[in-house]
């Protein structure tokens, strides 16, 4: 296998990151070390680089490859920071978690509540979904990857103040039941099992705190089949490979959508779990086929982020609404809001106070 060249923080990231003062109190520990330092923290080796902490730990064979797939990704700013794609996301959150900013529920954790955004990447979907309350709440970002340094620009480019972590979710340094809210979007299915991240995660959430999360739902068998070849295909590639390699499916996304076709499936057809009923040749293609995201109003490298997000990471696991009931009743969750769709499960689920 080829490998990636890691992504080093830029001379601008560097400069920006400052780490809030509450984040000491959360570690437990007196003071965050100087640069270049080591500290354990709860049996984690840290060592603080350009600002931020990041585990020293020994990851599996595909959550390095997870750390440099999202690293790459999340560096390519201007394939998701468009308006379309920023509006796209925001309204696609909204729909699934609600308008979380207005959220009476918010209101039960004060005027600060802390947020960890578990699997933040460039914290897209917590400045979408959070934004009119960032400036108040201690929001905490950890990614595995160094999107966190993405993540860091991106809030002080906004004038906001954050905590960041780089580290692998299941070993967080923290202590349990630290946390109100915690979001992980798209996140806990790229990990080396959802159902242990989901538990580790969990696990620090204070009693009637709330897990905001999103897990990919099983498809089809034709696309299973297709997600799984082609994914299989790109771990030979380094990132930059891998996205170019997608490029040519992209196209097809494309040339399907702009032919504006509707075909119109007379009946059933259970063996391969497609519905009957009138659909978009292109959105048919995408549901039952092959994933090739296609929007009229984004540009080819913003579709292509879309495509790359969902084939380039090793880990990308599938599951049922029956099997994510069950891990949060296991781990005393009541849901409040369950939003399950063909491309994935969303959950807001409130942890039960002992």
């Amino acid at each position: 296998m080829q490998q990636d060249q890691p992504h080093q923080p830029s001379r601008r990231d560097v400069d920006v990151v400052k780490q809030p003062s509450w984040l000491t109190d959360l570690l437990d520990i007196p003071s965050l070390p100087c640069e270049g330092e080591v500290v354990v923290i709860r049996g984690i080796e840290m060592m603080m680089i350009h600002g931020i902490l990041r585990s020293k730990s020994i990851m599996s064979e595909s959550q390095e490859q997870t750390k440099k797939t999202f690293g790459f990704k999340w560096h390519q700013r201007n394939s998701f920071e468009g308006n379309v794609v920023l509006a796209n996301m925001r309204a696609w959150l909204i729909e699934r978690y609600g308008n979380v900013a207005h959220a009476d529920w918010l209101r039960e954790y004060g005027e600060s509540p802390l947020i960890l955004d578990a699997g933040c990447g460039a914290a897209m979907s917590a400045l979408e979904l959070f934004n009119e309350v960032l400036g108040s709440a201690r929001y905490l970002g950890v990614d595995i990857s160094t999107a966190v340094d993405v993540a860091s620009v991106r809030f002080a480019e906004r004038g906001l103040s954050a905590g960041f972590v780089q580290s692998d979710l299941t070993q967080l340094p923290f202590a349990p039941c630290s946390f109100d809210i915690i979001f992980s979007e798209g996140v806990l299915h790229h990990t080396d099992s959802t159902e242990h991240a989901f538990f580790s995660l969990a696990n620090l959430l204070k009693p009637g705190g709330r897990f905001l999360f999103y897990v990919y739902q099983k498809k089809g068998p034709v696309r299973e089949f297709t997600d799984d070849h082609i994914r299989a295909q790109l771990q030979g590639m380094t990132s930059e490979q891998a996205w170019e390699a997608m490029v040519p499916l992209t196209k097809l996304g494309q040339l399907l959508g702009e032919l504006n076709i509707e075909i119109d499936v007379p009946e059933p057809i259970d063996l391969l779990n497609i519905p009957a009923g009138k659909i978009d040749l292109q959105r048919f293609f995408y549901w039952h086929v092959c994933k090739a995201y296609y929007r009229p109003d984004m540009m080819l490298d913003e579709m292509n982020h879309i495509n790359f997000d969902w084939y380039a990471p090793r880990n990308a696991h599938r599951h049922t609404i029956d099997e994510v009931r069950t891990w949060c009743a296991r781990a005393g969750f009541t849901i409040e809001r369950e939003q399950v769709q063909e491309a994935g499960i969303t959950i807001i689920g409130k942890k039960d106070r002992v």
